[in-house]
């Protein structure tokens, strides 16, 4: 690519990485997301404009979140918030393919501007992954995106690949069919959230984790959890 391009590139990216941290720290208040009262008219406002205009909110949050992950924001509030506003079939669906475009999109730019850092720095470590991940870097990178990315924060997991030059359709399918379990187990949390603010007008926890809404979610994130583990020891324990 043309160095000037890549240059201009990597200036709006900043750009837009450096508005999105003012923004967070100047105007989002994180007491608030303690407050039961300001969450539930917030989530009120947030649903009524979607009723109101389902197919512009759905595009704005799907443009929304391809930009969240592509400026490194962690996936896990943004697929609560999805099951929360859109419920859990929706919801998966946004998130996932909006979470796979973004990380696409993420990984080709690291591709351009990381590529040569990111080799200095974990060839050795990952070395003995590489051979096996070539082999099918499809089937791999998607059980490693089911097994949770074995821990790793969700923006690494998405550069990462860059270390064995993965193809970008590759990436792109896996990722896709990777992330469906988690996306839609946090997708029905947010939704089982919703339910129970529409219910009740105070909240207890004791009633909250209770609900079959959310500790059916809860349980099936554990299992998950569970498969994991022995998924990151079949196919990424170090030997």
């Amino acid at each position: 690519m043309n160095t000037k391009l890549k240059l201009a590139l990597a200036i709006i990216y900043a750009f837009c990485l450096g508005f999105l941290l003012f923004y967070i720290f100047t105007y989002l208040d994180l007491k608030d997301l303690t407050n039961y009262t300001y969450i539930k008219d917030q989530s009120e406002i947030l649903i009524d404009y979607k009723k109101d205009n389902l197919i512009v909110f759905i595009l704005l949050f799907f443009i929304f979140t391809i930009i969240w992950v592509l400026l490194l924001g962690f996936g896990g509030p943004i697929a609560l918030i999805a099951g929360f506003i859109f419920g859990k079939w929706l919801g998966t669906f946004i998130t996932v393919i909006s979470f796979s475009i973004g990380s696409t999109l993420l990984y080709s730019l690291a591709g351009l501007y990381l590529k040569e850092t990111l080799h200095n720095y974990l060839e050795s470590k990952i070395s003995k992954f590489k051979a096996v991940f070539n082999k099918n870097e499809f089937l791999y990178f998607m059980i490693f995106r089911f097994a949770g990315g074995g821990g790793i924060p969700f923006a690494i997991q998405n550069v990462l690949p860059v270390i064995f030059n993965m193809k970008i359709k590759n990436y792109f399918y896996s990722t896709l069919l990777g992330l469906i379990p988690t996306i839609f187990i946090i997708n029905s949390l947010g939704d089982g959230i919703n339910i129970y603010l529409k219910k009740n007008n105070t909240i207890d926890y004791l009633l909250l984790i209770s609900s079959p809404d959310i500790y059916g979610p809860l349980v099936g994130f554990l299992i998950l959890l569970i498969i994991s583990y022995f998924v990151r020891e079949k196919f990424f324990k170090s030997k």
